[in-house]
């Protein structure tokens, strides 16, 4: 059977059987792969604890016929410990990694491979806060997978200015023209601060006051999980 080499980054994990375990793996090469990883609930096992959640690595696989095998794992980035240390950083990453396996049900992508794993390295070094990167994270993502929001000119006619309403179905802020009647409206400093999460302005993004934090995080999430259409479990249990 066919032999190859990846990259990858564990999304979520599932038992097999008494000792196996299925991983579901985002690769840089391949998209979203699921795999089984024979023995690695052992206590012996050579590779199981490269093989958990949030943790990046080398993988050899051969190709089965419902589920390839995993034959090899090194470890690239052991970020998993230092992000389940902390709760914050736990919870974010949860989040981010179930966005990930939504968003790339039907085919992979290395932006969104790429993302993923600096997203995660960030969270383990602790760079920015966790609720920030999350946000980020899951601003980045949407967009990339093709729901770039607008925080400026409207989203719906393109309309040049500072506009105040936000309507997630029409893709971002809108015109007092295009906004539905009883339209949430935002400030400035939330407007602004949704502007630096998705460009990477950390340095305005972490002198924001926490009530703004928190309007952010608020249409961040309103606005993924429309877009995904769905909800997002992992989300309940970040702290806001």
């Amino acid at each position: 059977m066919p032999v190859y080499r990846d990259e990858a980054v564990v999304l979520r994990t599932h038992k097999l059987g008494e000792a196996d375990r299925i991983v579901t793996m985002l690769t840089r090469s391949h998209g979203k792969v699921r795999a089984v990883a024979k023995g690695v609930r052992r206590t012996g096992s050579k590779f199981g604890a490269r093989l958990e959640p949030f943790m990046v690595a080398d993988v050899q696989l051969y190709e089965g016929r419902s589920l390839d095998i995993i034959t090899q794992a090194e470890s690239l980035g052991s970020y998993g410990a230092l992000i389940t240390a902390d709760y914050g950083s736990y919870t974010a990453a949860s989040v981010m990694v179930e966005t990930a396996d939504k968003l790339t049900e039907s085919e992979g992508s290395l932006q969104q491979y790429l993302l993923l794993v600096g997203a995660l390295r960030s969270l383990s070094r602790s760079e920015h806060g966790s609720h920030l990167t999350l946000n980020s994270y899951l601003l980045r993502a949407v967009s990339m997978a093709g729901w770039a929001p607008s925080f400026q000119d409207c989203a719906r006619c393109g309309a040049l200015g500072q506009h105040s309403a936000m309507v997630v179905q029409l893709g971002g802020i809108v015109c007092d023209a295009c906004a539905p009647p009883g339209s949430p409206r935002l400030d400035a400093a939330t407007i602004g601060l949704l502007s630096a999460l998705l460009t990477g302005d950390w340095e305005h993004a972490a002198a924001s006051p926490e009530r703004t934090q928190g309007q952010a995080a608020g249409v961040v999430a309103a606005y993924t999980q429309w877009h995904l259409g769905r909800g997002l479990r992992s989300l309940e249990h970040v702290a806001r």
